[in-house]
């Protein structure tokens, strides 16, 4: 039976408590839906090796099942204090019956990003994914308060961090291999409240195609997914109860969205299903126009 997307998942979400950064899932009062019961597989990347940061909770949690189910062993990069999560995400990898190598650190640190490679290609046996999807979320009342080192933080983790895993992990790509970036509707709506981490999005929108014309010629396609508003740990970050109650319902479709609603098109952009595409911005933004 056809679900009505605008009722097929949660509204609201009322009483969810804040949380400092980096948040974690396992704090979230409302947990959020990844797939874990709904995802299933059709062996659309059977023997491949994806390298996904962020991979322990929200959206990257959502692709790790989805990729899992789908035949793909998976290698997740996260923040040392969100192990609680990542080991979450391992348990349903490992459900699906494929392996899931746990990378913690920093991608701010450029020598992590290289070792974040080096590692999935030594213990996985190469890499034919990367979904660059960890990120940093900052927000602001004015430009007075944009602290200096905070901005800094965000674009080394959003915009340095993709080029540097890329470059590290191009090298063991074959052709048919893919990048999948994540952006966000903020890239193109840019609300006042949040001028860092949306500028940092428009960089990865333009990044995505720049790296598409640089490896085209290679064979390996490069594409990014622009989520709307969606349930995962770095909402009670950034937002107040108010907010976090109503987060959604100024789409058109009148609710945020849930990370598993987002895995089928990092699946799609990493797939021979996506073979055309390249360069390309998918937005799951619940109808919010990105034109």
């Amino acid at each position: 039976m056809t679900e009505d997307p605008r009722t097929s998942q949660p509204t609201r979400f009322p009483d969810e408590p804040q949380q400092p950064s980096p948040g974690l899932e396992t704090a979230m009062r409302t947990k959020p839906d990844h797939g874990e019961e709904s995802y299933v597989g059709k062996g659309a990347l059977k023997g491949r090796v994806a390298l996904i940061t962020g991979g322990d909770s929200g959206i990257g949690r959502a692709v790790a099942i989805a990729y899992a189910r789908e035949g793909a062993d998976v290698a997740i990069s996260y923040l040392a204090e969100e192990q609680a999560d990542a080991d979450e995400t391992r348990a349903w990898v490992e459900k699906a019956g494929r392996r899931c190598l746990q990378l913690p650190g920093d991608i701010r640190d450029r020598a992590h990003c290289a070792v974040l490679v080096e590692r999935t290609v030594a213990e996985l046996g190469g890499v034919d994914i990367l979904v660059n999807n960890a990120a940093a979320q900052t927000v602001n009342t004015g430009l007075d308060d944009i602290d200096d080192d905070e901005m800094q933080a965000a674009f080394a983790a959003n915009v340095y961090a993709m080029i540097r895993l890329s470059k590290a992990a191009v090298p063991h790509m074959k052709p048919g291999s893919a990048i999948v970036n994540s952006t966000s509707v903020q890239a193109k709506v840019a609300t006042e409240n949040m001028i860092v981490y949306a500028t940092t999005k428009g960089a990865i929108a333009s990044l995505t195609i720049g790296l598409s014309n640089l490896l085209a010629p290679k064979g390996i396609r490069v594409n990014c997914v622009a989520p709307g508003p969606v349930w995962t740990p770095i909402q009670p970050i950034a937002k107040g109860a108010d907010e976090l109650e109503t987060l959604g319902q100024n789409t058109p479709l009148g609710r945020a969205g849930q990370p598993g609603e987002l895995a089928p098109a990092y699946v799609l952009l990493a797939s021979d299903e996506g073979s055309y595409m390249s360069g390309a911005l998918i937005p799951v933004t619940g109808g919010m126009p990105m034109l």
